[in-house]
């Protein structure tokens, strides 16, 4: 005898509800293993970041999310409850701060990248292939970022220092925020050089229109910037999933192909 046709499609409806269930099953546990990480990272390595970002999409679960800025007022808004979860500094004082501050997770800091200074121009030959341009009355404004804030303005003051320059040329002085604000006031013509990073005039794929000249790494203390891991991120998986990838030696050759050392 055979069951009644109601019984027959219940029959029928039930394995497709439990395939549906299982299924909302999986969507949500994906949905929890996901997650977002907030990290504040320094002007200079603003390019890279979008590339690494785009990366750990691809190869990982979880997403990250860029907060571009001059390093000491990355530092200043952690310290003031800033939802950062990772900061990649320009330099390796500030996370070692934090660090100390009790604001970073202690162990977890690391030299993700060696950076190089560069003296820019958005005129090609204006600048020279030693740097001569500096000692010629041939320019009126100089942009540096600031040296409170951005590393890699005080390391043109350590430079032009070296070179004897630094009162000598002080009156040229053009102060951005940040060494992306620099790079600005040069590209647009607001300064007819600048002192910024490699990453910003030697990026894959990007020619640059000017002309430059690679400050002798003599000249200035390393541009050691270190990564760290902040309270905020300690207990987020995305964040310490992050922090491997940035180790791992697929992101460590991208991160050298603008021009860092690593």
């Amino acid at each position: 005898m055979h069951p009644p046709r109601a019984a027959r499609a219940a029959a029928c409806v039930r394995p497709r509800i439990a395939c549906i269930l299982a299924l909302w099953a999986l969507c949500a546990l994906a949905g929890a293993r996901a997650d977002e990480v907030q990290v504040a990272v320094a002007a200079n390595f603003a390019a890279p970041m979008q590339e690494l970002a785009a990366e750990f999409a691809r190869s990982s679960p979880h997403r990250a999310v860029a907060i571009v800025g001059a390093t000491g007022k990355l530092y200043a808004q952690i310290r003031n409850g800033a939802p950062f979860e990772v900061l990649l500094a320009a330099d390796a004082a500030t996370p070692r701060r934090l660090e100390d501050e009790g604001a970073a997770v202690a162990g977890q800091r690391f030299t993700y990248a060696i950076g190089k200074l560069v003296l820019y121009s958005a005129r090609p030959g204006f600048v020279d292939a030693k740097g001569e341009v500096l000692q010629q009355a041939r320019f009126s404004h100089l942009a540096i970022a600031n040296p409170q804030t951005a590393p890699y303005g005080a390391a043109a003051l350590q430079a032009l220092q070296a070179l004897g320059l630094r009162q000598r040329l002080a009156s040229t002085f053009v102060q951005a925020d940040n060494i992306a604000q620099a790079f600005e006031f040069v590209a647009t013509g607001n300064a007819e050089l600048g002192f910024v990073a490699l990453s910003q005039v030697a990026a894959p794929g990007k020619a640059s229109a000017g002309s430059w000249w690679l400050v002798p790494a003599a000249l200035y203390a390393p541009i050691r910037q270190d990564a760290v891991l902040l309270k905020a991120g300690a207990n987020r998986p995305a964040a310490r999933a992050f922090l491997d990838f940035l180790r791992s030696d697929k992101a460590q050759a991208l991160i050298r192909t603008y021009g860092y050392d690593n």
